[in-house]
């Protein structure tokens, strides 16, 4: 059980179209806004407080997937509503969406997990073409022939970004309980539509991606205890203590942007926050760093109706439930079935040795978060979280990488050394196979002379 939120930093997907703020409320509706914490699905009777610039100190850091970015706080947009049912005659189905002429094609299935019907609650994470989703799921026993004895129902948001999905979570979860207990009464959906749908723009060169930032500021003392576990920011510390030294493994995988699925059975809800924290290893910050290779995408939850997009990506993250997805290796590079990380592929089978180097990465890890721990019992104006700490350190692990190899890469003779490697914090032997792939994989021009212990 998790004791206390996370201060974490945003994270933004910058890719899909940008959206536009509503128009001002009309003043008669009563500017209703939609927090975080109403029960039994009522409305809240104000709005999430928006922090001032002078409360989110000098800069707030936008850290997505794959590089670093300095921006403003997103603004709330929300492009549809919906509601997902399990009917016992036709299988899932959309009962009922704003606006009614969306494409929510897959959508059924994406925020009902196949195997949903074993578990009371959950919650889901999922892509639908430009958007982020959320939905979330509940099962209730009910005295009814015709529903078979269980009625079922999600209630989900489409969103350009997932970055702040996290604050309707407990608004989704009122009111999917409501549709099991009242179910055909949509008004606290309309009205929650109403006002926050956004604006999509038309036409071509209007998207919202923002340009890389190349530095990292000091982000400790500026960081808001806002994000809780509920959004994914809030969770690279469950995560590195879930999988142990083989988050190492895991963030070679990522940095090489390998398609990387994670299969774990119902509820899927934690599960999608291991598919984000995966992508946050591959953070860079460096300029000129990653233009030859994807990003590093993070799908969430997928299911057999995502076989076709997936077929054609060269770099994604994401889950699933379905364990006919094993099955399928061309679908994927890496396979991780709870702990057990595994490849299909043999030249990628020496990245699954913990090797010496990754030990010690592993023991500096942990070290600094005992070290930040004790900071925070000592120091109570000084409130650091987990989340920067490991954020931040895999960054900077990037970054001492990247940075060695194009120093070597402008030398004269471009050789890349043992010696080389140990200032980039890696073995020379045993990471000898993940430097090869790295060098091609980002295209950078050097030799690497570190001997093959394989062939003498």
């Amino acid at each position: 059980m998790v004791e206390r939120g996370d201060a974490a930093p945003l994270l933004r997907w910058a890719e899909g179209p940008a959206v536009s703020p509503p128009l001002a409320p009309d003043p008669q509706a009563g500017g209703r806004g939609w927090g975080g914490g109403g029960g039994g699905g009522r409305l809240a009777a104000e709005p999430p407080r928006r922090r001032e610039p002078e409360e989110l100190g000098p800069s707030e850091v936008l850290l997505q997937p794959g590089r670093l970015v300095l921006g403003d706080v997103e603004e709330d947009q929300v492009v549809a509503v919906f509601v997902v049912t399990f009917d016992p005659r036709s299988g899932n189905m959309v009962e009922w969406c704003l606006p009614q002429d969306i494409d929510l094609e897959g959508v059924e299935f994406k925020s009902m997990a196949s195997g949903s019907h074993k578990v009371q609650s959950d919650f889901i994470y999922f892509r639908k073409g430009p958007f982020f989703g959320l939905a979330c799921f509940a099962n209730m026993p009910v005295e009814s022939e015709l529903e078979r004895g269980a009625r079922m129902k999600s209630v989900g948001i489409l969103s350009p970004s997932y970055t702040l999905l996290y604050r309707y979570m407990h608004f989704l979860e009122n009111q999917v309980r409501h549709q099991l207990e009242m179910p055909g009464h949509y008004s606290h959906l309309a009205a929650f539509y109403e006002d926050k749908k956004g604006v999509l723009h038309a036409g071509p060169g209007r998207g919202g991606s923002l340009p890389p930032v190349y530095w990292l500021p000091s982000i400790h003392r500026y960081m808001y205890p806002e994000m809780k576990i509920t959004h994914p920011a809030g969770c690279m510390s469950q995560f590195i203590k879930f999988f142990g030294e083989q988050i190492l493994i895991l963030w070679k995988f990522a940095l090489l942007r390998k398609r990387i699925l994670i299969f774990s059975p119902p509820p899927v809800g934690v599960v999608c926050y291991r598919v984000y924290c995966c992508c946050c290893l591959a953070n860079v910050s460096l300029p000129g760093i990653g233009g030859t290779v994807p990003e590093s995408k993070p799908f969430f939850y997928v299911n057999v109706a995502d076989i076709e997009s997936l077929e054609v990506e060269v770099s994604y993250v994401a889950c699933t439930t379905e364990k006919i997805f094993e099955e399928k290796r061309e679908l994927y590079d890496v396979y991780v079935d709870n702990q057990n990380v595994k490849t299909h592929h043999d030249h990628l089978q020496p990245l699954l040795k913990i090797n010496s180097a990754d030990r010690e990465k592993y023991r500096r890890l942990n070290e600094q978060r005992q070290m930040l721990l004790y900071s925070q019992e000592v120091e109570e104006d000084y409130n650091p979280c987990e989340e920067d700490l490991f954020v931040l350190f895999f960054l900077e692990q990037n970054n001492r990488i990247f940075q060695t190899l194009l120093e070597v890469s402008a030398s004269q003779d471009k050789t890349l050394t043992a010696e080389h490697a140990r200032v980039m914090g890696l073995d020379p032997q045993g990471d000898r196979s993940f430097l090869l792939d790295l060098l091609e994989a980002y295209g950078i021009d050097v030799m690497l002379v570190i001997d093959n212990p394989c062939c003498p």
